[in-house]
């Protein structure tokens, strides 16, 4: 089995991925509605909005930070629930308690069931497959560094010249060390114009010479999720929401041999 087979197997399970994809669904809506060009907000304004409500929805879905559960192992529904439309309420998937826990790696905001954290990051919509990591933080360079345990030799050998082989190798190896658990991405990217939206989770690939940004991902937006059950704690859940729809999102077949089944 692939590390992929493997990863995205024990996350599909408990509810892991259905979490992320409720948590991007809601914050992308919320951001759309609230995006408006006659209101002097631009692009920027879009990406911040969208990444704050991104890790907020996120906080939610798996209970942690403000939404965690209280000494008495209670969870605040007025809190979890607050601003939350409709859909978004009838749509929350129910996860256990727990499942997930806030895991930060250097100030980047991350979460992590069992032995396995993702970070966020933004791309530009459609070039998800080339997401240059140089243009991103010290941090989620260090992410894309990890060795990739599906081969034996790192791939980033072939960006650099023979001589270089062993400076890689020490930095891989850096790599390893300095994260305490195998850390992967979930990319998001967004379409201001149509509303179509991309969703990935996978290991990075540190692309120095250009070319593919990852090992391997897959698309959250196609996966076919299991039932998690929904959350209706609050009693106030209309049975027929009037929410607005979701986000439009074009499925992409992706190329290079990356499943299309799973962002």
């Amino acid at each position: 089995m692939s590390e992929q087979e493997q990863v995205i197997a024990e996350l599909l399970a408990p509810g892991v991925l259905a979490g992320i994809r409720w948590a991007h669904a809601s914050a992308t809506r919320r951001a759309l509605e609230s995006y408006s060009e006659a209101d002097g907000h631009d692009l920027a304004w879009l990406g911040n909005t969208r990444f704050t409500l991104f890790r907020d929805r996120l906080d939610r879905v798996f209970t942690c930070e403000r939404y965690a559960l209280s000494g008495d192992g209670e969870i605040d529904l007025d809190v979890l629930y607050a601003e939350l439309s409709d859909q978004d309420l009838v749509t929350m998937p129910r996860l256990a308690p727990g499942l997930i826990r806030r895991a930060d790696l250097h100030g980047s905001a991350g979460w992590a069931f069992r032995d396995r954290r993702f970070l966020l990051a933004s791309g530009e919509f459609g070039r998800l497959d080339t997401l240059p990591w140089l243009q991103k933080s010290l941090t989620k360079q260090l992410v894309a560094m990890q060795r990739n345990p599906d081969i034996r030799q790192p791939s980033l050998f072939e960006d650099f010249p023979l001589g270089e082989f062993g400076m890689i190798d020490a930095a891989l190896l850096a790599a390893d060390r300095e994260l305490d658990l195998a850390t992967y991405i979930v990319a998001h990217s967004l379409d201001s114009d149509s509303g179509e939206s991309e969703l990935v989770f996978g290991r990075a690939r540190l692309n120095l010479g250009g070319g593919p940004a990852w090992h391997w991902y897959q698309d959250l937006l196609s996966v076919p999720l299991p039932g998690t059950g929904r959350r209706t704690d609050a009693g106030q859940v209309p049975a027929d929401p009037s929410g607005v729809p979701d986000a439009p999102v074009r499925l992409r077949r992706l190329a290079g041999g990356r499943s299309d089944a799973a962002r």
